[in-house]
């Protein structure tokens, strides 16, 4: 059950993911790619970093525990081998346990946004929400209430979804992780012998 070569696989798959979501959230501070000059107009959820804490940041340590693996970590021929084994299939099920939180914080937060729709001008010196539960969605006529920033309805819209799609597939290989790491662990000896390429001694 622990198979080195996956999670090896796995850490080096949420490097990029991590590197993504952030790049999509700081993109999120220049709606329509353009700076504005009061923050204070930019979507609320803009600041809550879904993609650079959620995405980024909490996958650093699964990333790091899973890189770091090695074979002999999940193969143990002693009791005494064995029990440090099983603590560090622990620690790796731990810290994916960890990017699963990550993962489903700047989940949440994408669903949120996605459903507010971003926060415009839409005249009057006033800067709000026009839209209301995701209508807007399938109303591409409303989006030209939103005057400023110019395309800031896509804009949002795109970014926030590839947030939410990373974050989904960080959520999956994550859980895959658990899933693996807890077998691994109630698995004889920490690991199963065809798996370590030679059978115990007796």
């Amino acid at each position: 059950m622990c198979l080195v070569g996956w999670a090896k696989c796995l850490g080096c798959t949420l490097i990029p993911l991590a590197i993504l979501g952030t790049l999509a959230n700081i993109l999120l501070f220049f709606p329509g790619a353009h700076k504005i000059d009061n923050n204070t107009n930019l979507s609320e959820e803009v600041w809550y970093f879904g993609g650079i804490l959620g995405c980024g940041v909490l996958m650093i340590f699964p990333s790091v525990s899973l890189l770091n693996l090695k074979k002999s970590d999940c193969c143990a021929y002693s009791a005494q081998e064995d029990y440090g084994k099983r603590l560090k299939m622990f620690n790796t099920m731990l810290f994916a346990g960890t990017g699963i939180v990550g993962a489903l914080y700047a989940f949440a937060i994408s669903v949120v946004a996605i459903s507010r729709g971003p926060k415009c001008f839409v005249g009057n010196d006033t800067w709000k929400y026009p839209f209301c539960n995701g209508n807007y969605l399938t109303d591409r006529d409303s989006w030209s209430s939103c005057i400023e920033p110019l395309n800031i309805v896509p804009w949002n819209l795109s970014l926030f979804s590839i947030q939410l799609i990373i974050s989904s597939i960080q959520m999956l290989l994550c859980s895959t992780q658990v899933v693996k790491s807890l077998f691994a662990i109630i698995c004889e000896n920490g690991c199963c012998p065809e798996i370590c390429g030679r059978k115990e001694t007796p």
